[in-house]
């Protein structure tokens, strides 16, 4: 037979596979990055085997012994991958096979390719998600602390991008770990359908061997074996959840990098990066360019498009296992790549930003940032709701005619739209007046922000010792 016909299935056939279907069928090329899963898997799957006396005690031995020699292999990058051989699967076992002969086939007793992959992805995916959830723990902690020591510093809060109310650059940065917060519990309940072993689901229906599934879901740390064959096999829908929870958590990071792009401008003004995280412009020596959040940024869609790929993927696939399966791995693998890497470039970044606050308190200063303060001054005296509005709002228009903020107007100045105003009413006016009044769980007052960020700090504690 042609060694251009896969050995583990080449017996059917009367002709080898066509040369360009090979490789156009191939997966090798890429799900070769699943290699210590598969091998993983393998070792607890002889081990089980042995156990229940499929295998004899040598036998296991040999095989793992084997499988151990194949992973230095390939860590050293002395591992051949043949495209004939079509995957990551076969080619670690027709390897073994060389190493140790026929018993490298009994490796494959009461499993299938269909099971052995499922199970890989789901190795693949555990141990990533581990990874990604250090980096995101680690961009929270950055964040908190950053926002505890700024819990002072006030900046203008925007709706519509325009100046809203005074807030604090505190309270601003826990808005970012709230999101991140969701975003984590949001990863590690996707852990836990992620950790639910398909091995010994076989091609479909699963296997006549007196296999025990318990033992090699224990053997490989998975919480159980997955509960019916059919689905074990096709069920791709954790890697969606994944992609779900990525394109989320992007978009998050995505808010944040514009506000980080916006907020490192000359017209804001507000926050200085490390070089590190920025680069120049070839011809114009000044430029400063936030490349980190703007790469974040396009990075976001990349994601998205991943997620929609999975979907549509899966959307009309008949049970059990389907070919169209093998178009999961590559979207599927950047977007753990994308997500692990940009966390990181937070994680690193974020406890770096420098606020100019200056900048920040001269921004609050202008656009009228109290003026819902003399609002809710004026209700407390007494008055109306909606003619507190429009006297604050002829105020308003009295400063932008005499280019002044409420703090600057005179007494008689403000006296003109209301006689109810009193000299007290400069105690709102000023920003620090108004972000301490908002003096209550949510809100903007520096001790409310610290806080905030103590309850931030025990709860992630409290995930991290769950988890």
């Amino acid at each position: 037979m042609s060694q251009a016909t896969n050995q583990s299935w080449g017996g059917r056939f009367s002709e080898p596979t066509d040369a360009f279907v090979a490789r156009f069928t191939a997966s090798v090329n890429f799900d070769q990055r699943l290699a210590r899963q598969d091998i993983q898997g393998s070792i607890a799957h002889a081990t089980m085997l042995a156990r229940v006396g499929v295998l004899t005690d040598d036998e296991r031995d040999a095989i793992i012994n084997g499988l151990s020699e194949i992973q230095g292999e390939i860590e050293r990058g002395e591992f051949n991958w043949s495209v004939p051989l079509e995957d990551v699967h076969m080619n670690i076992e027709a390897r073994l096979t060389e190493k140790i002969g026929i018993t490298g086939k009994k490796l494959h007793t009461g499993r299938s390719r269909n099971d052995q992959v499922a199970t890989d992805i789901r190795l693949f995916m555990r141990d990533e998600i581990d990874v990604i959830e250090v980096e995101l723990t680690r961009l929270r902690e950055g964040m908190i602390e950053l926002a505890d020591r700024e819990a002072e510093t006030i900046m203008p809060g925007f709706t519509h991008l325009q100046t809203a109310q005074p807030v604090t650059f505190g309270h601003h940065l826990l808005a970012w770990q709230e999101m991140l917060a969701r975003d984590h519990e949001r990863l590690l309940d996707c852990r836990k359908r992620v950790n639910v072993m398909p091995l010994g689901a076989a091609a479909l229906a699963g296997t006549t061997y007196p296999i025990d599934r318990h033992v090699t879901a224990e053997l490989l740390g998975f919480d159980r074996p997955s509960e019916n064959s059919l689905d074990a096999v096709s069920d791709r829908d954790f890697a969606i959840e994944f992609t779900s929870f990525a394109s989320i958590l992007l978009m998050h990071l995505s808010r944040m990098s514009e506000e980080l792009v916006l907020w490192t401008s000359a017209q804001f003004n507000f926050i200085d990066l490390p070089d590190r995280f920025c680069t120049g412009s070839s011809i114009m020596p000044q430029k400063k360019n936030p490349d980190v959040p703007e790469l974040v940024r396009g990075k976001t869609g990349r994601v998205y498009g991943h997620l929609m790929a999975l979907l549509t993927l899966m959307k009309s696939q008949p049970l059990a296992y389907n070919k169209d399966n093998q178009e999961d791995k590559e979207p599927l693998f950047d977007a753990v790549d994308t997500v692990r890497d940009c966390l990181k470039a937070f994680a690193d970044m974020v406890p770096a930003i420098e606020p100019k606050k200056a900048s920040m308190y001269e921004a609050a200063r202008r656009g009228f940032s109290t003026a819902t303060d003399l609002a809710d001054y004026l209700v407390r005296k007494g008055v109306a709701f909606r003619d507190a509005h429009e006297i604050v709002g002829q105020s308003v228009a009295y400063g932008l005619k005499t280019e002044k903020d409420l703090s600057e107007m005179s007494l008689d100045e403000l006296k003109q739209f209301s006689a109810t105003i009193e000299q007290d009413v400069f105690e709102v006016l000023t920003l620090e007046g108004s972000v301490a009044a908002r003096n209550h769980i949510g809100g903007t007052a520096p001790n409310q922000v610290r806080a905030a960020a103590q309850r931030a700090r025990e709860a992630l504690s409290a995930l991290k010792v769950s988890a």
